[in-house]
């Protein structure tokens, strides 16, 4: 009889995440990203500096006799949970998680993985950020040693110091970012930025099978992605129980009304099941029991919750919420940028019902 997975956090979890929210708390506050947005330098490499070399998160995959920290998901989760919560414009989940993932499948050099996890080099999987793992994914043509194509929709290629490239002769290369020529493309999400990447004879260097590391990478990267959700969701709903307690009308706190009652009573149990949901998926990464069924079930859910959570922070927060200033609309578009990265909920529930063979009527 299969053992049920133990969701609760433990002791260990509990101080990293704490470590963590409060290194975000000096280098990631409101004011600062949104002020980020607005320049021609939106990632905080000072935070990322802070997490990858100060506190060794960037490796937390990595096994210790590679050069990382060798913990699992469960911990990366808890990271990626704090993330969410400060909309942080690091790459982590790009890096640490995604680059990381498909370097582990190749299962060999251990010099670049060994500095993705110091976080002395920032990878990025030349993979287009709506990509879920399973389906087709573009591919550069590889000839004469060389590399050329273009590709789109990379997330943090810009900030990225080496590329992870898939081919069509089935290889996947490690392609120096000064080698590629990378635009900004217009992303509504302002705190992680998609990319144009082209390479014209960019020189690359082989390391193993793309298909089954593009695979891995994203089959993390949708079933952490989950945890950011939920760091997203608990914000928002923390946030607008706040304001709305201090919030008068008619002499009365706004967070009295029985309307409003009810649709953070709402809010907060999607919140609870999402948690279980997401908690579930980084488990069974780390364990590797029924990883793509719980990756599945957690985004066929997570989406709709963030989005919904951030919208109603929004709408909650009336005039202000609608401001600038006010960091609402970084999670709103947060939320929504999510609900499409590494796979839309639609199409978890439909790898999903395969999974448990459950066909269309």
């Amino acid at each position: 009889m299969t053992k049920a997975p133990d969701l609760l956090y433990s002791e260990e979890e509990e101080a990293l995440r704490s470590a963590v929210r409060d290194l975000l708390a000096d280098h990631c506050d409101a004011p600062g990203v949104i002020a980020r947005t607005e320049s021609d330098a939106p990632h905080d490499l000072a935070a990322w500096k802070a997490l990858a070399d100060g506190m060794g998160l960037a490796g937390l995959l990595v096994p210790e006799s590679r050069g990382g920290q060798g913990a699992t998901h469960r911990e990366v989760a808890v990271v990626m949970e704090e993330l969410g919560r400060a909309v942080a414009p690091v790459p982590y989940l790009t890096s640490a998680v995604i680059a990381t993932e498909a370097l582990l499948a190749c299962d060999a050099d251990d010099d670049l993985l060994a500095e993705l996890a110091s976080g002395r080099r920032i990878g990025a999987l030349a993979v287009a950020q709506n990509v879920a793992a399973g389906r087709a994914y573009q591919v550069v043509r590889h000839e004469g040693g060389a590399l050329h194509g273009e590709l789109t929709a990379i997330a943090d290629a810009a900030v990225a110091d080496v590329l992870l490239v898939p081919a069509d002769d089935g290889g996947l290369y490690a392609v120096d970012a000064d080698s590629a020529t990378i635009t900004p493309q217009v992303s509504l999400d302002l705190t992680r930025p998609v990319g144009k990447v082209v390479l014209d004879g960019a020189p690359g260097r082989l390391l193993g099978d793309a298909e089954p590391a593009v695979r891995r990478a994203l089959r993390s990267a949708a079933g952490l992605l989950a945890s950011e959700q939920l760091g997203l969701a608990e914000w928002a709903l923390t946030e607008t129980v706040r304001y709305l307690k201090e919030r008068k009308q008619f002499n009365r706190p706004v967070g009295g009304f029985q309307a409003l009652k009810h649709r953070l009573a709402q809010l907060w149990l999607e919140v609870v099941n999402l948690r279980a949901a997401a908690r579930n998926a980084a488990d069974a990464l780390a364990t590797g029991e029924d990883a793509d069924l719980a990756v599945a079930v957690a985004q066929a859910y997570a989406a709709s919750v963030a989005v919904h959570a951030a919208e109603e922070a929004l709408q909650l927060h009336a005039g202000i919420g609608m401001t600038w200033e006010h960091p609402i609309h970084l999670y709103l578009k947060r939320a929504k940028a999510d609900s499409i990265a590494y796979g839309t909920a639609g199409a978890h529930r439909e790898a999903l019902a395969e999974l448990v063979d459950l066909r269309a009527p």
